[in-house]
């Protein structure tokens, strides 16, 4: 089926929401979020690859290609990665490497479905394929838009009102345009707009990685964005809240928790960065519950553990080999 030549999706988008039908993705996130701008709903049952292979020990966020090498033993060609897929016509190869993007995900789904199975950890993925399927995850919110934005939390002041006006600016052109965030503005080009507040389109010349072109496009849209966001008086601006530095002690026992962190992945070979990063440790050492690692599997498999461990209820004891722990009480 060539997308490109389809005047209605009904056919296909009826497949993809029929409630008996499981759809395969592998790194679901993106074609969700499409489908979710087409539909403004998402399919009701799916199964991503990706993440159920991470709770089987493939490592974290494993490309398809490796995955498909290591379930099947198929080596996949990667010349046509770069493709522009908006060409036509397309030749026999490059139909061959799409064909290859979705020709194995069944053979895989089964085999990780099985592998799900016979390790018990079926389950594992009920929060996170929720999480994937929830309307809630690709609905954009232009006025919070900047929190998401790569640097926003080092701003202050009237930076802050500015990036909150130009994400949000930002946000509301991408999806009209149906075009991703970064190829409107990229956040890095963002932050110094924030920071400079340039005032005048000389200014904006000056701005690194702002190219001629989105001057020419957006160049007095992106002034007068800046113009509004400095006009504003101060209690508009946004706050951010700024967290006391740790001292060495909360830093000792953030290095004591990511070592139990690697100790209790290591038993279910699963890669640590799948269960939590070191800022997910950090902020349960400065008593945050909200976090994935409290949640779901992750909890059960280390963050109840590492919470034992906070309210000393679980020892660790040491040898040149490996770490040891034992429950209080």
């Amino acid at each position: 089926v060539d997308p490109l030549a389809l005047t209605d999706l009904t056919p296909i988008l009826d497949i993809l929401y029929n409630p008996n039908t499981t759809v395969v993705f592998h790194a679901a996130r993106q074609d969700l979020e499409l489908l979710y701008l087409i539909k403004g709903e998402l399919p009701p049952t799916l199964f991503d690859t990706q993440l159920a292979a991470t709770v089987l020990g493939y490592g974290d966020q494993i490309g398809y290609a490796n995955l498909v090498k290591q379930c099947i033993d198929v080596d996949l060609d990667k010349a046509h990665s770069r493709t522009d897929w908006t060409k036509r016509p397309l030749d026999q190869a490059q139909i061959d490497y799409a064909a290859d993007d979705v020709r194995y995900l069944r053979n895989i789904y089964h085999i990780l479905k099985d592998q799900l199975a016979d390790k018990d950890r079926s389950h594992w993925l009920d929060d996170d394929f929720a999480t994937l399927s929830s309307s809630a995850t690709y609905q954009s919110d232009p006025e919070n838009i900047w929190r998401k934005v790569k640097g926003a939390g080092r701003l202050k002041g009237v930076q802050l009102a500015v990036i909150k006006q130009l994400a949000a600016w930002r946000e509301n052109r991408a999806v009209k345009s149906n075009r991703p965030r970064r190829w409107m503005l990229k956040d890095e080009v963002m932050i110094d707009l924030a920071k400079i507040g340039p005032e005048s389109t000389e200014k904006l010349k000056l701005i690194r990685g702002l190219e001629n072109n989105t001057i020419e496009r957006h160049g007095k849209t992106l002034l007068d964005e800046i113009k509004h966001a400095k006009a504003l008086p101060k209690d508009a601006w946004p706050k951010v809240k700024k967290l006391e530095p740790l001292n060495n002690q909360q830093d000792a026992l953030i290095d004591a928790l990511m070592s139990l962190l690697r100790k209790y992945c290591d038993q279910q070979s699963i890669a640590p960065a799948a269960v939590a990063s070191r800022k997910d440790i950090e902020s349960m050492v400065r008593g945050e519950t909200d976090i994935p690692l409290l949640h779901g599997w992750r909890n059960e498999i280390v963050g109840h553990y590492l919470d034992k461990f906070l309210k000393g209820q679980l020892t660790i004891t040491a040898d040149q080999q490996q770490i040891h722990t034992q429950t209080q009480g």
